[in-house]
């Protein structure tokens, strides 16, 4: 019996989906009848002879067509029945009012039919606007149960979230026809405990989760709190982790809260997400109108922070975007990509070094571009520990060659991508991007017409050769996880944040001969990242298994400064963004070293950027 029950209900609702149009017309017409019915038994004393009368059919026929029409302008149809919310309550309310005043105007007032009561008037508004909620309803929950038959084949989810965020995912679960199935909730919220989403209960706190996975028999966890931050985020995949199952979030506070959020906008927890502090997300509203009709050069244009550098810009729509790196491979794709966003967005991509003199002199001369922005140079400290000669010749050659040459070329700015490691450096490539911060901001005293300055932040998750890309292909092939030192702690950004503030420091009118650096928060310890990615995975932490430690490399620090002894931070009109004043004549560069570097002497420069420092981990190389 009950499932003949549910074969009639799943065809009612096909039935009434099939043919829409004719279906709605004939339910509001049968609404509008009962309640103009009822209103008359109920004024009259339920003497059924009233409804028997010429004048009523003439009222009635009178009534459905006013409804209808009304229904028809207010958009009261039934494609969204399945949808309705509190804005469609409104419009029903409306719809109602006006179909109401204009029955009555047509009955009373202006005198067409004969005249109805005006208590059966209001008690027909009031039974046709209950009656058309209650098919609203009793539509919705056919379709949910029809829907429900076909649960079996869907993921059955358990939601972590009983707010704005949850009743969202909820309410778009139990209404899409593949997909998801809810089968509970958990909040940390106890006034919540108890109580129900749309007919799906919320059980407890998140410290139950993996009790409430066993016995709801959950396929899935979707985290339904667009608005967690870190550490809350890192408790409740903590709570998940001895469940093993998949976990995903729903992404964006903006859109939960103005109604446009989707099931479709769920995706998987990123280690991003885990990050232990907001993400930094800053304006630029000025920058297209800067880089309206201007040409700009982006030097390592097909690496990690070049690359998403050049998408940014290309957003801003300048007149040319020059992309020079010596990966032909990414330079070539990354320039499909921006001629299939924007054909008519003018690109020159070119092959070649920032150490060939020949190569920036001509790239220069032929496109002179307004701004650079120079993102080239050798990053990875292991091995740059073994081949100083390339780390100087790069980081610190290419980086006097390109600002020289576009200070020549008349450029307004020149903008360098530098990093934390140049802050008391201990390794090769720290010093080299040290020294490559002196070189830019010796060429603002030589250059006073460009603008200089760099851009100084830490560790950037998901570049090449970064440490989250290596956990996920240590995962992907069955290895453990390396980690260096379980003390050791980087300041980490996305992407993204990365190039924002590249962007954003280069509209600062401080930046000339500064320094910009990003209030990154507090630093995060590496074997955190591991656990973290290790439970994302649905995998538990087991150190000496799946988390090996190897020691640090060499030339690598336990902890990284953004800041160094001799450096005063200096705050900006922006509120995380901040300018590193220097108190020992930084920007002077000793007269043998600009010899060298004007003569593209290697020996001479490699000579001063090592001996000039005092670390013990880079004398062996003075020595040499």
């Amino acid at each position: 019996m009950r499932q003949t029950f549910g074969q009639i209900v799943t065809a009612l609702v096909s039935i009434a989906r099939r043919h829409r149009t004719l279906a709605t017309h004939l339910i509001y017409a049968g609404i509008a009848a009962s309640a103009l019915s009822l209103a008359y038994l109920a004024r009259f004393e339920f003497d059924p002879t009233v409804l028997l009368t010429r004048s009523f059919a003439g009222t009635l026929a009178l009534l459905i067509v006013i409804r209808l029409v009304v229904n028809h302008l207010f958009k009261l149809g039934m494609g969204q029945w399945r949808y309705v919310g509190n804005r469609d309550f409104v419009r029903l309310l409306a719809a109602k009012t006006v179909g109401s005043i204009v029955f009555l105007a047509l009955t009373w007032s202006v005198g067409v039919l004969y005249a109805v009561p005006r208590s059966v008037v209001l008690l027909e508004w009031v039974f046709c606007g209950y009656g058309t909620v209650a098919v609203w309803v009793l539509y919705r929950l056919l379709f949910e149960r029809s829907q429900a038959r076909q649960a079996g084949s869907r993921t059955r989810a358990l939601i972590v979230g009983a707010g704005e965020g949850g009743e969202l995912l909820v309410s778009q679960m139990m209404r899409s026809r593949i997909g998801y199935v809810p089968v509970g909730l958990v909040d940390d919220n106890p006034l919540k405990w108890g109580t129900s989403v749309h007919g799906v209960p919320v059980y407890g706190g998140s410290d139950e989760i993996g009790e409430l996975v066993a016995r709801l028999g959950a396929d899935e966890i979707v985290i339904g709190i667009p608005s967690a931050q870190a550490d809350d985020l890192r408790r409740i995949v903590q709570h998940c982790e001895a469940t093993e199952l998949p976990l995903k979030i729903l992404p964006g506070i903006d859109e939960v809260l103005n109604g446009t959020a989707t099931l479709s906008q769920v995706r998987d927890v990123r280690i991003e997400d885990l990050l232990g502090r907001a993400p930094i997300r800053l304006e630029l509203p000025e920058l297209a109108q800067q880089l309206a009709g201007k040409s700009v050069l982006v030097t390592g244009a097909a690496g990690s922070i070049g690359s998403e550098l050049v998408r940014q810009l290309a957003l801003h729509r300048p007149r040319c975007l020059i992309l020079l790196d010596q990966a032909e491979t990414g330079l070539y794709y990354l320039e499909l990509e921006l001629l299939r966003a924007a054909p008519e967005f003018e690109v020159v991509t070119v092959v070649g070094s920032v150490t060939n003199p020949d190569t920036v002199a001509r790239v220069i001369e032929r496109h002179r571009p307004d701004r650079v922005f120079h993102a080239a140079a050798y990053k990875h400290v292991p091995l740059m520990e073994t081949n100083p000669d390339e780390a100087v010749r790069t980081n610190v050659l290419g980086t006097y060659l390109i600002a020289d040459a576009a200070a020549r070329g008349g450029a307004e700015a020149f903008i360098l991508v530098s990093t934390d490691k140049a802050v008391r450096p201990a390794n090769v490539m720290g010093a080299t991007k040290q020294m490559a911060e002196r070189v830019v901001l010796h060429m603002q005293a030589k250059y006073p017409c460009c603008s200089f300055g760099a851009v100084r932040f830490g560790n950037v998750l998901g570049s090449n050769g970064s440490v989250i890309p290596t956990f996920r292909r240590q995962l992907e092939q069955g290895e453990p996880l390396t980690v260096t030192d379980e003390g050791a702690t980087r300041y980490f950004m996305t992407i993204p944040e990365a190039v924002q503030l590249i962007l954003q420091a280069s509209l600062l009118k401080d930046l000339r001969g500064h320094v910009a650096m990003l209030d990154m928060g507090e630093p995060v310890r590496i074997i955190d990242l591991a656990r973290d990615l290790l439970r994302l995975s649905g995998r538990p932490y087991r150190p000496g298994r799946n988390v090996v430690f190897t020691g640090l490399r060499p030339g690598e620090k336990l902890h990284e400064q953004l800041v160094g002894p001799e450096e005063l931070v200096v705050r900006t009109p922006l509120e995380r963004v901040f300018l590193v004043q220097m108190t020992n004549g930084y920007a002077k560069l000793p007269r043998g070293l600009v010899e060298a570097l004007s003569l593209d002497d290697l020996c001479g420069v490699e000579r001063y950027v090592l001996n000039g420092l005092r670390e013990p981990a880079l004398e062996k190389h003075a020595a040499s």
